[in-house]
């Protein structure tokens, strides 16, 4: 078995040095990394992971944990924990799932991603004491990862007043959170851009919520009207009441919607939607956490993400 001396031993380097580089590579110099890297290239020398965790008082371990209600088995959830474990994966960190947040604290993890924060958790999220980064916008001060959700819906709400429907409405979730303010703040200001008036309409994120509204409703909504959701699960409850209705999509009604994961696709018609990208979500989550990580916990700011428009079948071509 390849050792630290024998690599110390043909880059004519100390041990010391050979251990600097594997673990603080940042103390020594481009040329010296260099030379201890080729080495340990030559020797197909792979350092012991659990000893460097040891040397350095960490468990390489982070803890993922959802404080929602979800099912951590659905498409969105599971893009995004596949782009955290291979953010996590590229220094040798393993990822533990936690859905209870009173087994946080136990056992031991170098840090914390979360998910689901809401305004009810920060006076316990502050009392944490292991870096943390947050899935989801906050205002205060936590630093976080998400997708430019005001981007997202101005970007709906341009193409729906391209495609020249002249109502458009929003569908919102009916939560008072920071996500569901900047999509609606980005429906908003586009249209108040072109002089129309806003119409928002509120409820639980579940399609059959929606469903149900636009059914019991029908009458006020007028051929060429598009209808701008929070979230694709909202939107294929409308798709499924115009339908019903006998509505023509898209050339009297349209429909827009947000996350781009799953449900846009088995939509009939798929769903033009606001696409999240995110398995990049993950990857970023990841990356803010380790180097705060290795910063002692260091503010590391905020990362909005672009999201993207696609067109489908709900809306004109």
């Amino acid at each position: 078995m390849v050792t630290l001396s024998d690599v110390a031993k043909r880059a004519n380097v100390s041990k010391m040095t050979v251990s600097r580089v594997i673990n603080h590579p940042e103390q020594v110099t481009t040329e010296l990394r260099e030379i201890v890297v080729a080495a340990m290239t030559a020797l197909n020398y792979q350092p012991n992971v659990a000893a460097k965790a040891l040397a350095n008082n960490r468990s390489n371990v982070v803890k993922f944990l959802i404080l929602e209600d979800i099912d951590t088995t659905e498409p969105y959830y599971m893009n995004l924990l596949f782009g955290i474990a291979r953010g996590l994966d590229k220094q040798q960190y393993a990822l533990q799932l936690i859905t209870d947040r009173d087994r946080l604290t136990i056992g031991n993890a170098d840090g914390y991603l979360i998910t689901g924060a809401r305004t009810r958790d920060f006076p316990w999220l502050d009392e944490l004491k292991r870096p943390l980064v947050l899935f989801g916008e906050n205002r205060y001060g936590y630093d976080f990862i998400d997708t430019d959700n005001k981007l997202g819906t101005q970007l709906a709400t341009q193409y729906a007043l391209a495609k020249n429907y002249q109502s458009l409405i929003f569908i919102g979730i009916d939560v008072k959170e920071p996500f569901e303010y900047s999509r609606e703040a980005g429906y908003i200001n586009t249209l108040q851009q072109h002089a129309k008036l806003p119409r928002i309409y509120r409820m639980a994120n579940r399609s059959h919520l929606s469903q149900q509204y636009i059914t019991q409703h029908w009458q006020e909504f007028a051929p060429n009207t598009c209808f701008i959701c929070a979230s694709d699960r909202l939107a294929v409850g409308v798709v499924r009441a115009i339908l019903q209705q006998g509505g023509n999509i898209p050339k009297d009604f349209g429909v827009i919607g947000h996350d781009g994961v799953f449900l846009d696709q088995v939509s009939n018609p798929q769903l033009t939607t606001v696409q999240q990208q995110v398995p990049l979500l993950g990857e970023h989550l990841a990356r803010m956490l380790l180097a705060k990580i290795a910063q002692s916990g260091a503010q590391q700011g905020e990362v909005l993400l672009a999201p993207q428009l696609v067109a489908r079948g709900t809306t004109r071509a």
